[in-house]
């Protein structure tokens, strides 16, 4: 018997991530911008548009740390957004 799954199912393959894994974050070096970026979220009661600038700060301190691969903004959606300075 197994739980979770239907009783025809024998076997599951999974199938990697199209972008390929990435190192969790274990050092905290890009946490502030998540901090940043959940704040952000609930000023504006969940809407993510305004707080897009954060999300590509965050992904630009993971390349940065080389905690994933570098690159293009434009190729993960950023290509109009501008990270603001506070």
């Amino acid at each position: 018997m197994s739980f979770g799954r239907p009783p025809n199912i024998s076997t599951f393959n999974p199938t990697p991530p199209e972008k390929g894994s990435f190192p969790l974050d274990h050092e905290g070096e890009c946490k502030q911008f998540v901090k940043e970026y959940l704040e952000c979220l609930k000023k504006n009661q969940g809407n993510n548009g305004n707080c897009r600038h954060l999300s590509k700060a965050y992904l630009k301190c993971r390349m940065d740390k080389g905690l994933m691969t570098p690159e293009e903004m434009k190729n993960l959606g950023f290509q109009d957004v501008e990270i603001k300075k506070d």
